[in-house]
This record gives C-alpha cells, sequence and structure tokens, in this order.
C-alpha cells in the first residue's frame, strides 16, 4: 500500500540528511516541512541543502507565508508523488508545517496585506499589556494561553481574532493521529550535550560560508513580517560577529528544546537514535517501512 513517510527531529539531529539517504535507497521525493526554508534569499542562515526538494525557496523574502498556503502545496505535492508511484518523504522541524502536510488541519484564510505588520506596530507601539488586553477582549480563551510578553504568539492571535479564528479552536485536530495518507512518522533524538555540540559546530560554519554577507543582502531589500522571523536574522545584522555567533547559538539551542517537546507530542512516532550515521538510519527506516502497519 502506497504510504507516506515523516521524519521530524530537532535542529542538527540530522534530519535531512536522513531523508536524502532514505531517498537513495527507494523512489522517494522530499517535501520539505521548515518554516523558514520556504523562502529563497538565505540558504545558509535557513540550512537548505543542495539535494532535491519540494516547497524550498517558493517565497521571495518580500512575500508573506502562511501555514494554510503551505497546507495546500503541502497536499498537492504529496499527492503528485504518489501518483507518480514515488514515496513521498515529509522533512522538517516544523512542527506545524509537518503536521499541516500530513493531515487535513482546519486553518484560517491568510490575512490581508498588511495585517500583520498593523498588529505588529500595534503591539510595540501600545505596549505587551495593551495589547493582550485587547486579545482578552477579542479571544478570552487565547489571552489565558499566551503570556503578554510572547509578542509573536499575541500578534498571531489578534491576526486569528481579525479573521474569525482562534489560537484555541474548539475542535483541536493538531494533535490527533488522524492523517491524509497511511503515514509512518520517525523521529530524530540525540543527547542533549550532543545536539548543542552540533549546533555549535553548524553556526560556526555558516559564518565562515558567508551568512553574514547573505544577510546583509537579504536586509538591503524589502522584507516581509513573515520573513523577518527567521531565526538569527536580527542578530547577525545587529551584533558583532562573536556576540551574534553566541547569540544565534543561544536561540538555536532553545528552539531545538521546544522542537523536543514537540515530537514527544506526534501520535504513534518511533523515535530513533539520531547518534548514528545517516545511512544506518536511513536503513533501519527503509527496513521497517513494511514492517508495522502504517499510522492512520
Amino acid at each position: 500500500m502506497a504510504q507516506v513517510l515523516a521524519i521530524f527531529g530537532p535542529t542538527a539531529s540530522g534530519k535531512t540528511a536522513v531523508a536524502e539517504e532514505v531517498a537513495r535507497r527507494i523512489p522517494a521525493e522530499l517535501v520539505s516541512a521548515d518554516a523558514m526554508q520556504v523562502f529563497r534569499g538565505l540558504p545558509i542562515l535557513t540550512n537548505q541543502s543542495e539535494h532535491p526538494a519540494r516547497l524550498v525557496g517558493y517565497l521571495g523574502l518580500d512575500e508573506e507565508g502562511s501555514v494554510a498556503a503551505y497546507q495546500r502545496l503541502a497536499h498537492e505535492a504529496i499527492d503528485e508523488i504518489l501518483t507518480a508511484g514515488r514515496t513521498p518523504v515529509v522533512v522538517g522541524g516544523t512542527g506545524l508545517y509537518l503536521r499541516a502536510a500530513l493531515a487535513n488541519l482546519e486553518l484560517p484564510p491568510p490575512p490581508p496585506p498588511g495585517t500583520r505588520d498593523r498588529l505588529v506596530r500595534l503591539y510595540d507601539e501600545e505596549g505587551a499589556e495593551k495589547a493582550h488586553a485587547l486579545l482578552a477582549e477579542r479571544d478570552p480563551e487565547a489571552a489565558a494561553a499566551v503570556h503578554p510578553n510572547d509578542r509573536r504568539r499575541v500578534v498571531r492571535a489578534l491576526e486569528l481574532a481579525e479573521a474569525g479564528a482562534s489560537l484555541r479552536p474548539g475542535k483541536d485536530t493538531l494533535w490527533s493521529g488522524e492523517t491524509r495518507h497511511p503515514t509512518r512518522v520517525f523521529g530524530l533524538e540525540a543527547p542533549q550535550e550532543e545536539l548543542a555540540r552540533r549546533i555549535e559546530a553548524r553556526t560556526q560554519e555558516m559564518f565562515e560560508r558567508g551568512v553574514e554577507d547573505e544577510v546583509a543582502r537579504a536586509l538591503s531589500r524589502p522584507i516581509s513580517a513573515t520573513a523577518s522571523t527567521i531565526h538569527g536574522l536580527r542578530d547577525i545584522s545587529e551584533l558583532p560577529r562573536e556576540e551574534a555567533i553566541e547569540a544565534l547559538a543561544a536561540r538555536t539551542r532553545r528552539y531545538a528544546a521546544y522542537q523536543r517537546k514537540w515530537m514527544r507530542r506526534i501520535p504513534g512516532i518511533v523515535v530513533l537514535d539520531a547518534s548514528r550515521s545517516p545511512a544506518e538510519l536511513a536503513q533501519e527506516i527503509v527496513t521497517g517501512l513494511g514492517s508495522v502497519a502504517p499510522a492512520r
């Protein structure tokens, strides 16, 4: 039976390398589930691979991205790959994007142009408490779940409220095990110290490869509100090199901790030891594809 394969894990766990090794062993195509890699123009900062993958770099840095738009494109890509008789390998570390690719999430349409910029200005000019109070008026349940100092989520909750949706919908399909196609989900788990070491090494490598020039070029042109949230963009543009390296590595470690928490909540996930080589992990995944009934 045709099925979808998904590979999730924290930053620097080796997801992409494993997925590429899988694609060398079976007829497969990669579908990215990374909210930062949807943008072109920052391949070093967003760690884009040279291996072909769908939904990498399909937006310019001046364009707004949304989960709803990504979900539609991901479903189209997965269906095309299955129709061609190949295995879609959905790989990435953005949990919401992974879930959107695999399932039918009820997502609000993208907001009108300028909405997010307006709400960001409101938050910055009026302050966290007033912005959160406005959210409490419009969506009390979302306000109860979001701290006033969490600028990104307060702005997103206000954006959803204006669209007639909520950050806390009545029916939560996010953590259900339902998928559009039979699906196997694998997670890569590495010891915290090993992950921190890899993050430090990768951050250093980014600077050696010229990420500072890449960021300077990107910020010399208009950039959208969603693209401006790419991790490290402001750190690299505003801080001296050594401080920027330290700040980006720390930010990435925090994000990896968040991803690990997300991974533990994915229904039916098969967790693998990411301290092994990508080739070993890929072989274990391919060998196990037919041995267990896929999750649905």
